[in-house]
């Protein structure tokens, strides 16, 4: 401010000597005006040079575009929405029509080179194995909440260490929820290994934190192996074995409910739950078709009855590319204590443990990153032990990716 003033009173005096130097009269001589009329012009120009080195230090100097670019890629955003309609038939229970959506968001990037960070938010409200929002309630306002919240060191070459609410870090055997429903976001620390050949992963996550006893945690990993043949056959083989800290004589986790798994008169567990899982998936070509089988089985080594569960099936294609298609069929049996009905299929038999029987899926991709796809499940529900009952779900959904 100083300096734009200075120089507009230094020209404004320049002008006003100029000008007197035009009109004065012929009393001096014409040279000595013509070296005044110099001097002016030459504090003028040093004026002029002195405002323009201010106003450079002034301002600070732009950010190179490379760096702009860098920090703007290094950020990824990335989202889905799925749309669906759901009839549920269980036997004893009214039939239930319902639409239902599920979206998500998230967000993730690079804090260096071996370390990257992420959050998601997800509608639904705070079930574990499901964020989808049935639409009610006359027009309310949904929930959405912190689906995911982690940081990823690439620790050495092929292992990886995962802190914070994460995605599953073990293997979802032929994709199935046998063991743990796709929607499950176990928090804690978890290591990852996989060369190609071999695969390792193990963690502890934190599953209930008490004031008036022990903590619940999971301890628990997997070890397997990938092996190739000829003929495009490549097959996948492993063992698990997820280890549960303080669940008999406690309440069932996240709301209290048993969700099949045996409780005692006060609704505490009567079993410990230590899990040992063995899997297997074989991948080839039928023809131009890709297909794939799978078997898995677990048991909970500390119950004394019922406590055994397992699946197989087999998935035909694969909806990629648009007009490409899958389809799959599943069969399951799940006994009582088996695994802990709190985070297995929230779907099969509505969720939870003592339940048996079909899935059937198939999915077709209509066009880039839009997937129709229908899904059907054929149980029995042994709610009480030797009393079955039928339960038939079909979900018909439109999932979109962005």
């Amino acid at each position: 401010m100083f300096e734009q003033f200075a120089r507009r009173g230094a020209v404004f005096g320049t002008c006003l000597l100029m000008t007197a130097g035009t009109i004065l009269p012929a009393q001096g001589a014409d040279t000595e005006i013509e070296a005044l009329r110099a001097e002016i012009a030459r504090l003028a120009e040093r004026l002029n040079a002195l405002e323009a080195r201010s106003s450079s230090a002034v301002q600070p100097a732009p950010e190179p575009p490379a760096t702009r670019q860098k920090a703007a890629s290094g950020l990824k955003i990335n989202g889905n929405f799925r749309y669906r309609y759901e009839f549920i038939d269980a036997e004893g229970r009214p039939e239930r029509n319902r639409n239902r959506l599920r979206a998500r968001v998230g967000i993730a990037g690079k804090v260096n080179d071996t370390v990257k960070a992420g959050i998601q938010l997800a509608s639904g409200g705070d079930n574990p194995t499901s964020t989808n929002q049935t639409l009610d309630d006359g027009f309310t306002t949904k929930d959405f909440g912190l689906d995911l919240a982690y940081v990823t060191w690439a620790a050495a070459a092929n292992t990886s260490i995962t802190a914070g609410k994460m995605k599953n870090p073990f293997h979802r055997v032929g994709s199935n929820g046998l063991v743990w429903d796709g929607d499950v976001n176990p928090e804690g620390v978890a290591l990852n290994f996989d060369n190609g050949a071999v695969f390792a992963n193990l963690a502890g996550l934190y599953v209930e934190e008490r004031s008036a006893s022990d903590d619940s945690l999971i301890l628990g990993g997997q070890l397997g192996m990938n092996v190739g043949f000829e003929n495009n056959i490549d097959a996948k083989v492993g063992v698990g074995y997820f280890a549960y800290t303080n669940t008999r004589g406690n309440s069932p986790f996240y709301d209290g409910s048993a969700r099949g798994n045996s409780v005692d008169a006060e609704g505490k567990l009567v079993n410990d739950y230590r899990q040992l899982e063995l899997f297997g998936e074989l991948g080839t070509q039928l023809g131009d078709m890709p297909i794939k089988l799978f078997a898995d089985w677990v048991q909970n080594t500390e119950a004394d009855q019922l406590d055994t569960g397992y699946a197989f099936g087999v998935k035909l294609g694969k909806a990629a590319a648009p007009g490409t298609w899958d389809a799959a069929w599943i069969y399951q049996e799940v006994e009582r204590d088996a695994v802990i009905g709190t985070f297995n299929d929230s779907d099969f038999g509505g969720g939870g443990t003592d339940v048996k029987g079909h899935i059937l899926k198939a999915n077709y991709s209509v066009a880039k990153n839009w997937t129709a796809a229908l899904t059907y499940f054929l149980n029995e529900i042994d709610e009480n032990i030797g009393a079955e009952k039928d339960y038939q779900r079909l979900q018909a959904d439109l999932q979109f990716k962005f």
